[in-house]
Order: structure tokens, then C-alpha cells, then sequence
């Protein structure tokens, strides 16, 4: 029998897996597509829900990040879900040095919620989780004992892995380069809006 896969995607930690194995060509990422390529024969992709926060700046960074996201929206079955994106001044205790410290907030806690209110609408049977966040590990055990007939999959980002999250969950499977290589998106791709969204320069 085909068993209904949601897949949960944490965009920060997926970018920053990339980023520390220097990956930036393959920022330009399908991520249904991806996730498909690991999935097994019985398992069919339904719903895609990607979670990220829109960043502050620079402009640069900030037009990198709306394309992408633009570009991503207007594939089929991809959900988007947004935290926020905050700003501290930090001050260095030693030379007085004062800079800008970047956080994302609510990714782990909205991925939480939807994986939960998904699982008790009965809307799959596998949930795969794109992250190495530990902080869902609590999600994940709550799932496991509320929804025992349900199973979570972990696909780590190139780069990352937690040992709680593959201790709790029900198998592991890693994105691996080859993998997103074979899944980039087209580099010129049709928003929602009609207009035209394409792959950053950098991104090359």
C-alpha cells in the first residue's frame, strides 16, 4: 500500500549544512525533488512544508533569499511558513568591540506545531524531517507516543546530524551533494506572480 509522506523542512539548517561543506552551487535547490529521490517505492510525496524566516539584511542577502523563496512557492504542494528574524547588538567583554548578532526564532516551534496538528488530522503516515535540530527531538518523541502507528523519517543535511533526533526517529537518510545536484531547480523559474525568479550569480 502507498504510505503518505509530509515533509518538514528547516531552510535555515538545510542553508547553513550547505554553507559549512561549501556547497553554494546547490542553493538553488528542489526540495520536493530531493526528498523524492529518498523516498522507497511504497512512499509518495504529498505536501512539502518549508520553514524559514525572511533575514533583515544586506539587500543582497535579502533579494538571494526572496527569489529563492519566490521560486520554491511556485512548486506544487510546497507550503511556506515564516518565524521571525531578530537583530541583537552584542558587545565583546575583552576590547569593547560592538557588532550585530543574527538570530532566527520560531522555526523549531512551528515545525513542532505542524507536525502535530498534521499527524492528529490523520494527513500522513510518514512524516519526513529535514533537520538536525535537536530542539524537536521533545516533537518527535510526543508523535511517537500520541501517534504510534505514525513514523518519522530523518534526512540530515550535508554537513550536520543529531544523535537524539536519529535515536528517536524511525530511520535516517542523508542528502547527500549528488543528490542535490541532480535536484536544482531550472535557473530561470515562473513565480506565482507571473514574473520571472533566477538563480543568483553567486549561486553558480
Amino acid at each position: 500500500m502507498t504510505e503518505r509522506v509530509f515533509a518538514y523542512i528547516d531552510g535555515f539548517n538545510l542553508y547553513f549544512g550547505l554553507k559549512s561543506q561549501n556547497l553554494r552551487h546547490l542553493y538553488w535547490l528542489n526540495v520536493p525533488g530531493a526528498i523524492r529521490r529518498l523516498l522507497e517505492r511504497r512512499e509518495q510525496l504529498e505536501v512539502t512544508k518549508y520553514f524559514t524566516s525572511r533575514v533583515s539584511g544586506p539587500p543582497g542577502k535579502v533579494q538571494r533569499q526572496n527569489d529563492y523563496i519566490d521560486a520554491l512557492a511556485s512548486l506544487p504542494n510546497v507550503r511556506l511558513y515564516f518565524g521571525s528574524y531578530q537583530t541583537h547588538p552584542r558587545t565583546c567583554a575583552s576590547c569593547g568591540a560592538v557588532w550585530e548578532q543574527h538570530s532566527e526564532k520560531q522555526t523549531d516551534v512551528n515545525i513542532a506545531v505542524e507536525l502535530l496538528v498534521d499527524a492528529h488530522r490523520d494527513a500522513f503516515d510518514t512524516a519526513v524531517l529535514v533537520t538536525a535540530d535537536a530542539d524537536l527531538v521533545p516533537a518527535v518523541v510526543a508523535l511517537k507516543q500520541l501517534f504510534p502507528t505514525k513514523r518519522i523519517v530523518m534526512m540530515f543535511p550535508p554537513g550536520r546530524g543529531s544523535v537524539r533526533l536519529e535515536q528517536e526517529a524511525h530511520g535516517k537518510r542523508r542528502l547527500r551533494p549528488w543528490v542535490l545536484q541532480a535536484n536544482q531547480l531550472p535557473d530561470t523559474v515562473i513565480g506565482l506572480d507571473g514574473f520571472p525568479r533566477s538563480r543568483p550569480p553567486e549561486w553558480r
